[in-house]
């Protein structure tokens, strides 16, 4: 038995998909049918055709994420640098020398952390006026390896209401070797909204999001399958919005996490984003700032 502990690979596993975006943490995760922003880069290459004509992004929150995105007409870049989890399948794993990825003790359970660093350019493309489909195309470095990576979304809009599939990880690229390795695994996530945000005759429009992974991945709180549902409230002649969600898991543990955010117009075209989530699990308590650049 213990040689087999030594010889297995560790388990694939996954970035959590709320890793990223202010906006869409403060809505519990609920964003793949309204990302309009340069974090749509992360959460549905799609979603870059729906959003204002140029945008940028600085980021950062608990547990050493970070992002920076920017999105022009039909091409977004960012770089993000988040934290991959992975189980470790015991003790004995994690004591070999020049593993890529170290050893976590959550207090429930020994976990590989793998620190990760992603750079991606998105490209679309319309078909019709109301279906977009872009990619991502991903350079991530990680535990002293670099990967390529893809990721794909769809977006389709029929009146108010808009439908977004994400598809993460297509080449579910793996780092290190061995029991040492870890892979991110392939993950799906589709979302559905209403949204009276591109009416400019609207004062104070709002949007509600549901989205509901696909997939199953493993966590450091193990087994992992999410749904979420957000809403993003815009007031005072669109300069200040108040955002609410929350999310669980619908496998293993509840997991269930409660989000806030506001938004704030500094300036005419300068936002500052902010959020707070909590929740049962400490994978899914935290905090984020950001600062947004419109044109």
């Amino acid at each position: 038995m213990s040689f087999l502990l030594l010889v297995v690979p560790v388990a694939a596993h996954a970035q959590p998909a709320a890793s990223i975006g202010i906006r869409a943490q403060g809505m519990g995760g609920a964003f793949t049918a309204i990302a309009d922003d340069s974090t749509a880069t992360w959460w549905n290459p799609a979603g870059l055709a729906g959003g204002a004509f140029a945008n940028a992004i600085i980021e950062a929150g608990s547990d050493s994420q970070l992002g920076v995105s920017a999105a022009f007409p039909a091409l977004g870049v960012s770089y993000y640098r988040l934290r991959a989890f992975a189980p470790a399948l015991s003790t004995s794993i994690g004591s070999t020398g020049g593993a890529p990825a170290s050893r976590q003790d959550t207090g429930a359970a020994d976990v590989r952390a793998l620190d990760l660093s992603q750079f991606g350019a998105t490209v679309g493309q319309s078909l019709g006026q109301s279906v977009v489909v872009a990619s991502t195309i991903k350079l991530l470095r990680g535990g002293g390896d670099t990967r390529g990576g893809l990721d794909a979304g769809v977006t389709a809009h029929v009146g108010p209401a808009q439908m977004g599939l994400t598809i993460r990880n297509l080449t579910a690229p793996t780092f290190g070797e061995g029991v040492t390795a870890v892979t991110l695994q392939r993950q799906v996530r589709a979302g559905l909204a209403l949204s009276s945000m591109g009416n400019s005759s609207v004062g104070g429009a709002a949007a509600i999001d549901v989205d509901a992974d696909l997939t199953t991945v493993r966590t450091a709180s193990g087994d992992e399958r999410r749904i979420a549902a957000g809403l993003e409230w815009l007031v005072g002649n669109r300069r200040l919005a108040a955002r609410a969600g929350i999310s669980a898991s619908t496998v293993g543990g509840s997991r269930t996490a409660y989000s806030a955010g506001l938004s704030w117009a500094v300036q005419q075209r300068l936002y500052v984003d902010g959020r707070v989530t909590a929740g049962s699990d400490d994978m899914t308590r935290g905090w984020g700032l950001a600062a947004r650049v419109t044109f």
